[in-house]
């Protein structure tokens, strides 16, 4: 009777100890020193040695994406006010990537500059703690991913993104970034034909390097190859 008694006994506070541990709301992963390339103190000038090469680094490492190219144009908008939740979410403005995505994004941009034009970053990597911070203020999944299951900005995967001239004035692409309605959507025609013809140019430079569009945001490319990589939750450090 007794070795039943504390059978009994063991089985509940077992049960108790499995009832108060907290589970993963995700994949979520918090990456060491290895898994990230530190940002450099300052941005080095267009093509000269400072940039760093991939050379020794997995595609699935983060990394500054201007440590390793010059030709980007930012506007990382949540690092402002200047976006849709009207709150600044970023402690300071960078773009990292994974390096998959950089190469991509890279290669994509050699095929804009030669017509003249380059890529604008609204967004790059989110951090999944940002994600709750936007989740927090707008928890509605038709403008922000829940951050329980993690958006591809989470893991690196996914931009927000326009294109520019050489002279960073931007192209016309019918709506502002984070314009939710369906003049924003890929599938409106309804649209002049030089806007329509911006898009097309996006997209489909976009699309043959690896990239997928969502119906309803022009601006907002996912890379197909980061779809299963886990969410991610580093914060890059700020220098200033």
């Amino acid at each position: 009777m007794r070795i039943a008694q504390f059978g009994i006994v063991c089985c509940i506070l077992f049960m108790v100890g499995c009832r108060d541990k907290p589970q993963p709301k995700n994949q979520e992963i918090e990456l060491t020193e290895s898994d990230v390339e530190m940002v450099s103190d300052s941005i080095p000038e267009k093509n000269t040695p400072e940039y760093r090469t991939f050379e020794g680094l997995a595609d699935t490492t983060f990394v500054r994406l201007a440590d390793f190219n010059g030709d980007f144009a930012y506007d990382l908008r949540y690092a402002t006010e200047n976006n849709f939740l009207k709150a600044k979410v970023y402690d300071c403005a960078e773009c990292y990537t994974r390096v998959k995505t950089a190469k991509a994004l890279i290669a994509a941009n050699e095929d804009f500059l030669r017509q003249g034009v380059k890529i604008k970053f609204f967004d790059c990597y989110r951090p999944n703690s940002v994600q709750y911070k936007m989740w927090e203020i707008e928890p509605n999944p038709q403008y922000v991913a829940n951050p329980d299951k993690g958006s591809i900005h989470n893991k690196g995967g996914a931009v927000d993104i326009t294109l520019v001239d050489l002279e960073g004035n931007e192209l016309d692409m019918g709506t502002d970034f984070d314009f939710f309605g369906k003049r924003a959507y890929h599938d409106n025609m309804d649209l002049p034909q030089h806007i329509l013809d911006n898009r097309k140019l996006l997209k489909e430079t976009m699309e043959a390097h690896g990239f997928w569009s969502i119906r309803t945001e022009w601006w907002h490319y996912n890379l197909s190859a980061a779809f299963s990589d886990p969410v991610a939750n580093f914060k890059w450090p700020c220098t200033d």
